[in-house]
């Protein structure tokens, strides 16, 4: 399942989080690149580690807390903290998958990529190009959203960043382990727990139905479910 999740920050929290990551020291993107993707990946983003990226992806990370319909779709057990990258000057990400697991820097955890996130943090008119292309077997899907708005995907998709030509394209990135592993049963259960939403609002919690689709969500999640 691929799908956007509009305003996880507010327009004033994405030019506070610019103001500070556009003020850090940014190196080269390839510091956190697999084997295979630091061979295609062209970007710089800020350190792993770094003291604006620690602050802006807690701001980030208390966003994606605070949005139901991330939390829906996700079910995250892990969050990767969340990195920031920006391309400029041709710069691009070419075809890769997604490492399945990722070490927590200065930590013993590890994150099992089950999905991937980009947060925008720049409107599509400041830059040209940049487009995420995210190949899966829904077929191929051009992304570029407002800032604020994230796409989340599932990270064993195939996927690449077209090169900026002009501007700067700046963005928030990360991955999470969902406490459902299996892309398929997540969709159902998102599409379950959405219907479920349209009906409490048309019929209210307490409807016989809404409470029999509210068991059987439950129950299925109980029984996918790895905590």
């Amino acid at each position: 399942m691929m799908l956007r999740v509009p305003e996880v920050l507010t327009k004033q929290q994405v030019a506070h989080c610019r103001q500070v990551i556009d003020a850090g020291e940014w190196v080269d993107g390839a510091v956190t690149a697999g084997r295979q993707s630091a061979t295609v990946k062209h970007n710089m983003q800020l350190p792993e580690g770094s003291k604006a990226a620690v602050e802006m992806g807690n701001l980030v990370l208390d966003a994606l807390a605070r949005a139901p319909l991330f939390l829906s779709a996700a079910l995250p057990l892990k969050i990767f903290p969340p990195l920031f990258n920006r391309y400029q000057g041709g710069e691009h990400f070419g075809t890769h998958v997604d490492n399945a697991i990722r070490n927590v820097g200065g930590s013993p955890h590890r994150v099992r990529t089950d999905l991937s996130a980009t947060l925008f943090l720049c409107e599509p008119e400041e830059y040209e190009g940049g487009e995420l292309v995210v190949e899966d077997a829904y077929g191929v899907q051009e992304v570029k959203l407002p800032a604020g708005d994230m796409v989340l995907y599932p990270a064993t998709s195939l996927h690449h960043v077209r090169p900026v030509t002009a501007g700067a394209r700046v963005c928030s990135f990360f991955w999470m382990q969902s406490m459902v592993r299996d892309d398929g049963q997540r969709t159902l259960l998102f599409d379950l727990d959405s219907a479920i939403q349209d009906l409490t609002r048309e019929s209210g919690i307490d409807h016989p139905v809404t409470v029999r689709l509210a068991g059987v969500y439950h129950n299925l999640l109980r029984r996918w479910a790895d905590t």
